[in-house]
C-alpha cells in the first residue's frame, strides 16, 4: 500500500486486516505498523526505492500521491512520474495485480445524465484540474501496462470516502470506508483491466456500479440514513448547480491558474 499515511489509507487499513495478510505500507511519512503490518520509506518517483518496495509483493494498492490541486510541477512528479515508476517497478517484478486509485476529478467537467440514467463507468476523461488530468494519466498507464504487459489493473475513481457524508452533495457520491475495502478487494484479484466508479449504492448516486458490480464488488451502505440531518442543516441540493449538477462539484467552479 502506498500513501499509508494519507487519509484514504487510514480508513481502510485496518478493514484490509487479514489472516495470513502481510501489508506492506509504503510513504515518504513515517507510518507505525499494526499486526500483520511491515513498513518500507519510499518516495514513489525513486527507482530504487520502488523496486526494493516492490520485493515479494503479490498485488499493489496505489493510493499515493499528491491528493489534492497543487502546481503543475509537483503534480508531474508525484502523481505522473510517481504512478509510472511505480508501475515499472511493479511489472519488473512480476506483481500481477495493481489497484490505481484514481479520482472523480478525472471526469469532473461530465454532468448528470438528462435522461436520469448513471454516468457511465468508461465516461470519457473530463478533467477539472491539474490533479484530474494527473488521474487520467493514471488510467492510461493502467491501460498500458495491461496491453503491454498482461497486468490485471483496477482504476478506482473514488468519490467521497470519510466516515460519513460531509455534505449534501456527497449524499451522492459518498463511499463508505467499508464499501471502499469490498472494492479494493474485488480489484485487487479481478482479471484483465477495469475502470470503475468508487462510490456506494446510495439512493442518490448517478454515477454507474455496473462495472464495479461486474468485478465482484458488492455495496453494503448507503448515504440515506445521513440524508435528513444533512438537509434540515443545508437545504435540499440543487440538482441544476454546478456543484451537484457536475461530476467535479466545486473544482469545475474554480479558474486556471494560481494555487487553485
Amino acid at each position: 500500500m502506498t500513501g499509508a499515511a494519507g487519509k484514504v489509507a487510514t480508513l481502510i487499513r485496518p478493514l484490509l486486516a487479514r489472516e495470513g495478510r502481510t501489508l506492506r505500507l509504503s510513504d515518504i511519512q513515517p507510518v507505525e505498523p499494526g499486526p500483520g503490518e511491515e513498513w518500507v520509506s519510499a518516495d514513489l518517483a525513486d527507482p530504487a526505492a520502488m523496486a526494493e518496495a516492490m520485493k515479494g509483493v503479490d498485488a499493489v494498492l496505489h493510493l499515493g500521491g499528491q491528493s489534492r490541486e497543487h502546481p503543475w510541477a509537483d503534480i508531474v512528479r508525484a502523481n505522473i512520474d510517481g504512478t509510472q515508476v511505480l508501475m515499472e517497478a511493479a511489472q519488473r517484478e512480476g506483481v500481477r495485480h495493481v489497484v490505481l486509485m484514481g479520482s472523480h476529478h478525472a471526469a469532473g467537467f461530465h454532468t448528470r445524465p438528462q435522461s436520469g440514467a448513471d454516468l457511465p463507468d468508461y465516461a470519457f476523461p473530463r478533467p477539472d484540474t491539474y490533479y484530474g488530468v494527473s488521474k487520467v494519466v493514471m488510467e492510461a498507464l493502467g491501460s498500458l501496462f495491461h496491453d503491454r504487459f498482461g497486468m490485471n489493473v483496477t482504476v478506482i475513481r473514488l468519490g467521497t470516502c470519510n466516515e460519513r457524508s460531509p455534505d449534501t452533495r456527497g449524499l451522492a457520491t459518498w463511499i463508505s470506508p467499508g464499501d471502499l475495502t469490498r472494492l479494493v478487494e474485488a480489484a485487487m484479484v479481478a482479471p484483465g483491466y477495469h475502470v470503475v466508479w468508487g462510490v456506494s449504492d446510495n439512493a442518490r448516486r448517478w454515477w454507474s456500479l455496473r462495472e464495479a458490480e461486474s468485478i465482484g464488488y458488492v455495496s453494503e451502505d448507503s448515504s440515506e440514513p445521513q440524508a435528513a440531518a444533512l438537509i434540515a442543516e443545508h437545504g435540499e441540493p440543487d440538482l441544476s448547480e454546478p456543484v451537484h449538477h457536475r461530476a467535479g462539484g466545486m473544482f469545475t467552479l474554480k479558474e486556471l491558474g494560481g494555487s487553485w
